[in-house]
């Protein structure tokens, strides 16, 4: 069969976009307005998509479904490994008491559930997010916030809340990296424009993740605290990404900022303590079963013992993480598997690009370089350490096997539907749409970054596939094109928190199975006011001096 060149309009230019959209309606409207499973609104989503982009786009059938093929193998390797591994240590952790001493020494550094938060949705998660990135920092900060006695909904919703500034620099940089590649613009120009861009929102996004918990007049109570968590990862993210790189922009800087707070706190007591149960509650969200304590401090030994699992796990995804070591696990065992019906067979073409590109699908089946594998032997490490047999461990995975196959179905669907939804072309009619805008296009370029990131779970997929464009469009609009590029990325961090494989990586991190809808509920409208005030502080870069001399490059 010969290549396929998208079409982009085959309706007309309004018809089109409609039609482009109806997946994306059918998955947020099945989530949140329906309260269907997310399986079922992704499968759903899926062959919605797949009748689009075949009856409506003209994309040939078998090419439809390798798409969703390769995209579903993309969800379950290395997303799904993720999951499945990270869920497998929280429950031998759990299993083995050790979350109960983990909670009281993170009490030992403050008993007030607002620094807390802060230390572990934003400190710790944006560790995790830079070394991994790909659900893992969810799935630990989720996890960590309901040992520490936080409801599901809000062990969940903070979660994905305080995920979002470090997400454009997050798994060592790939997310710049990926966009430098497709954009062909310079890297270092990209990091650093998405470093000024992103400073006020590292400083802003702590304000906004214990307000929403505790509200103004609590988060006030704790505001030097802020300031110094805050501060410490605007400042050193934006020295890094300036005069580094990409690569350390997000775990270097997590480092400094709760290594900052946990020192400060040493010094500075917040006037009152809040206790977690003494947040409002939304309707429905009952608080976490009550946690049986023992008196007295924790041992430095049981301390050291319930902090090693995830020692253990920090320098096992730090060391995955290092190029060389990826590099050499590679080697040792690496496929590149062109996909049959799809690899060099579409054809992206103008105006999307200046001239017919081919669209290259190889799906890298790495398994030993895996950040998964990397959480798997953490796991069996942390087992070894607390002493829990072998068998017992095997009883373990296969319930942590039960508890998340929904989770990788819908992951799995959902990457199938963002990979068909690249490939048939119905994002380009969604971005031509968008580039219509004319003089508003920073502000709405920015958030289709944002819807980028929302429908494929994920900012690197969203630079890949808008990239190009965002570059193409600027040009025409005579606008910097790398700080459209960049605004494609800082958008798209925003747009993490409403993404359907984050969301149910945060439900099964907290045991809060079937209840995504209210979680998606609970974040969009924060993912949609940040986005905005991205898209607004671009329009500022575009336009108005001295900002505009803030672009690198």
């Amino acid at each position: 069969m010969t290549s396929w060149p998208q079409q982009y309009q085959p309706l007309g230019p309004v018809f089109s976009v409609i039609a482009a959209m109806l997946p994306l309606i059918v998955l947020l409207g099945g989530i949140g307005l329906a309260r269907l499973k997310p399986y079922v609104a992704a499968l759903l989503a899926l062959a919605a998509a797949l009748g689009i982009a075949i009856a409506v786009f003209g994309m040939p059938a078998p090419f439809a479904v390798s798409a969703a093929a390769f995209g579903a193998a993309y969800g379950l390797l290395p997303i799904g490994w993720i999951v499945l591994n990270i869920i497998f240590l929280y429950q031998l952790v759990d299993s083995a008491g050790q979350f109960d001493v983990l909670r009281d020494s993170i009490t030992g550094v403050t008993a007030d559930s607002r620094l807390q938060l802060l230390l572990i949705a934003f400190c710790f998660g944006a560790f995790f997010e830079g070394a991994a990135g790909f659900g893992a920092p969810v799935a630990v900060t989720g996890a960590m916030l309901i040992g520490l006695g936080f409801t599901r909904l809000q062990a969940s919703g903070l979660s994905l809340i305080g995920n979002t500034a470090p997400v454009a620099f997050g798994a060592l940089g790939v997310q710049t990296v990926s966009l430098a590649s497709v954009s062909g613009l310079p890297l270092l120009a990209l990091s650093a424009t998405v470093g000024r861009l992103l400073t006020p929102f590292c400083l802003l996004v702590p304000v906004w993740l214990v307000v929403a918990y505790a509200g103004w007049r609590r988060a006030l109570g704790v505001w030097p605290a802020i300031l110094v968590a805050g501060g410490s990862y605007a400042a050193s993210q934006l020295a890094i990404s300036n005069l580094h790189g990409p690569w350390l922009a997000s775990i270097v800087p997590a480092l400094i900022s709760a290594v900052a707070l946990v020192l400060f706190l040493r010094l500075w007591r917040p006037r009152s303590i809040m206790a977690v149960g003494e947040a409002s509650l939304v309707q429905g969200d009952a608080p976490a079963p009550p946690i049986e304590r023992e008196s007295g401090r924790p041992s430095p030994a049981a301390l050291r013992r319930a902090w090693l699992p995830w020692l253990i796990l920090t320098a096992l995804i730090f060391l995955w993480g290092l190029p060389t070591i990826k590099g050499w696990l590679d080697g040792v065992f690496k496929l590149a598997i062109p996909f049959p019906d799809l690899d060099g067979r579409i054809l992206r073409v103008p105006p999307v690009v200046t001239r017919p590109v081919v669209e290259a699908a190889i799906y890298t089946f790495n398994p030993l370089s895996a950040t998964g594998t990397a959480i798997l032997l953490a796991a069996i490490a942390a087992g070894a350490v607390l002493r829990i047999p072998a068998a017992a461990m095997a009883r373990t995975y296969g319930r942590a096997l039960v508890t998340v196959w929904p989770s990788l179905l819908t992951i799995a669907a959902m990457l199938a539907l963002g990979n068909l939804t690249r490939f048939s072309g119905l994002d380009a009619t969604m971005g031509l749409a968008f580039a219509a805008t004319a003089g508003a296009y920073p502000f709405f370029g920015t958030m289709l970054g944002w819807l980028g990131t929302a429908v494929t779970g994920s900012d690197t997929a969203s630079n890949v596939l808008f990239g190009s464009l965002q570059r193409i469009t600027a040009e025409q609009l005579h606008l910097s094109p790398v700080l459209m590029a960049s605004a494609n990325s800082a958008g798209g961090v925003m747009g993490k928190m409403i993404d359907t494989q984050s969301i149910v990586v945060a439900s099964t991190a907290t045991g809060w199975f079937g209840q995504e809808s209210r979680i998606l509920r609970y974040v969009f409208v924060h993912a949609l006011a940040l986005g905005a005030l991205v898209g607004l502080t671009v329009l500022l870069l575009a336009y108005v001096p001295p900002f505009t001399l803030l672009v690198a490059g």
